[in-house]
C-alpha cells in the first residue's frame, strides 16, 4: 500500500510540477508579447506608488492582459524597486515587459506636459506644451523668455509642481559655450554655479531631458562627453581626403560650417568649398570668425561688419590669417562634424547667399562676381520694400 501512494504522490508531483511548468511558461510569453492596447494612453504614476497599483490601473486601462503576470515578471526581473513617479506614454501594443522597462528605466515623463526650454543663437525662451489626448500630439500653451521682466505664467509654475511634467533643454547647433552658459544661468530648472565658460565647440548641441533642480556643472560636463564622444566616433569613420589632420581641427572647421549654413543640406558642399581653401592655401575669407573676433562668442554682433573689422587682425580673422583661427568658433552639431571630416567633392571655393537661405556657388572669381551682384540687388529690393 505504501509503494502504491508513494508511487501515486510522485505521479502527482511530477504531474503538478509539469503543470507548474506549462504555466510559468505561458506566463512569460505573456509577459513578452505584444500587449492588448489599441491605442495609446498616458499612464500617471504619482510618488509613493507600488508596482501592484501599476499592475491594477494598467488592468483597468486595457494595457496589460493580467495584472497578476505583470506583477510578477516585474518582480522577477528585479526592477519593481526600480519604479519611477512620473507620466509615462504607452504606446499601442506595448508588452508588459517594455511597460516595466518604460517606467522603471532611466528616461524620464513622455507625456501630459512638456517644459521645453530652448536655447539659441539669439537668446532663450520656455515653452509649455500640453499633450491632446486626441490626437497624442503637443500643442504649446505658454511661452516665455525666463530674462523678460514679464511674469511668469501660472501654468508654468503649475507644470514645474506638477510631477508628471517632462522637462527638456534644446541647445541649437552654432550657439557659443557663453551663450550655453548665460542661459542656464537664467533658468530657474537648475541650480549649482558654473565656475568656467567651457571651451569652445567642447558643448553638443542637443536635446537633453532633465529634472527640475540639475546641477549645471554636471550637465555641461553631460553635453561636453557627448561632444567628446560624437567627435572620437566620426574621427575613426572620416574621409581619407579629409582637409584637418586631427580632431581639434575637424571641430574648428566644423564650427565655421555650422555658421555659414542656413540650409542643412548645404553642410557638406559649404564643407568642400573650405576644404578645397585649405588644400590650395587660400585664405578662408569667412565673416563669422570676423565676428568671433569682435564678439568672442560673448553677444550677438546685431549689425553688418565694418571694413574696419574685416582688416583688423585677431586671432580668428581668416580675412587676415592662413589657415583655421586657433579655436572653434561655435558649438557644431553632428552634421557639421561630419561634413567636415567628409566634404562633398567639388571645385568650388566661392559661395555667397543667394537669397532663398542658401547660397550661389562658384568656380571662378567671374563667376562668383556675378552671384554677389544678384545678391546685392536682392539687398536693395528687401531694403526698398521696407521703407
Amino acid at each position: 500500500m505504501w509503494r502504491n501512494l508513494a508511487s501515486n504522490f510522485l505521479t502527482i508531483l511530477v504531474v503538478g510540477l509539469v503543470a507548474l511548468v506549462v504555466v510559468i511558461g505561458w506566463g512569460q510569453r505573456q509577459y513578452v508579447a505584444e500587449g492588448p492596447l489599441s491605442e495609446a494612453i498616458c499612464l500617471q504614476v504619482p510618488r509613493g506608488g507600488s508596482m501592484a497599483r501599476v499592475a491594477d490601473d494598467l488592468a483597468a486601462k486595457g494595457a496589460v492582459s493580467n495584472a497578476t503576470i505583470y506583477r510578477l515578471g516585474a518582480q522577477y526581473s528585479g526592477k519593481a524597486p526600480s519604479l519611477k513617479a512620473g507620466s509615462f506614454l504607452i504606446e499601442e501594443r506595448t508588452s508588459m515587459e517594455n511597460i516595466v522597462a518604460e517606467i522603471t528605466g532611466d528616461g524620464l515623463s513622455t507625456c501630459g506636459t512638456e517644459v521645453i526650454y530652448l536655447v539659441s543663437v539669439n537668446g532663450q525662451s520656455v515653452r509649455v506644451r500640453e499633450l491632446n489626448p486626441e490626437t497624442q500630439e503637443f500643442e504649446t500653451t505658454a511661452e516665455f523668455d525666463p530674462k523678460s521682466d514679464d511674469e511668469v505664467p501660472a501654468i508654468y509654475t503649475e507644470a514645474v509642481e506638477d510631477v508628471g511634467t517632462r522637462f527638456r533643454v534644446v541647445v541649437v547647433e552654432g550657439v557659443t559655450s557663453w551663450q550655453v552658459v548665460e542661459a542656464l544661468r537664467a533658468s530657474d530648472l537648475f541650480e549649482g554655479e558654473v565656475a568656467a565658460v567651457p571651451e569652445e565647440g567642447s558643448l553638443a548641441p542637443d536635446g537633453y531631458e532633465i529634472r527640475p533642480g540639475a546641477d549645471r556643472a554636471e550637465f555641461l560636463a553631460s553635453m561636453a562627453s557627448a561632444q567628446t564622444e560624437f567627435l572620437a566616433t566620426a574621427w575613426d569613420a572620416r574621409s581619407e581626403d579629409t582637409p584637418v589632420e586631427t580632431p581639434e581641427e575637424a571641430l574648428i572647421l566644423a564650427s565655421i560650417i555650422e555658421k555659414e549654413t542656413g540650409v542643412a543640406e548645404e553642410r557638406p558642399m559649404v564643407a568642400s568649398v573650405f576644404a578645397n581653401r585649405l588644400r590650395r592655401g587660400i585664405k578662408l575669407q569667412t565673416d563669422p570668425t570676423v565676428i568671433y573676433g569682435v564678439t568672442e562668442g560673448k553677444s550677438v554682433l546685431g549689425r553688418g561688419l565694418r571694413q574696419s573689422e574685416l582688416r583688423a587682425r585677431t586671432p580668428w580673422n581668416t580675412y587676415v590669417i592662413d589657415g583655421l583661427p586657433p579655436t572653434p568658433i561655435a558649438n557644431p552639431g553632428r552634421a557639421a562634424i561630419e561634413a567636415a571630416l567628409a566634404p562633398a567633392e567639388s571645385d568650388y571655393i566661392f559661395f555667397v547667399a543667394d537669397g532663398t537661405g542658401g547660397h550661389a556657388f562658384a568656380v571662378t572669381l567671374d563667376e562668383h562676381n556675378a552671384n554677389v551682384a544678384k545678391w546685392r540687388a536682392i539687398e536693395r529690393e528687401r531694403a526698398a520694400e521696407q521703407n
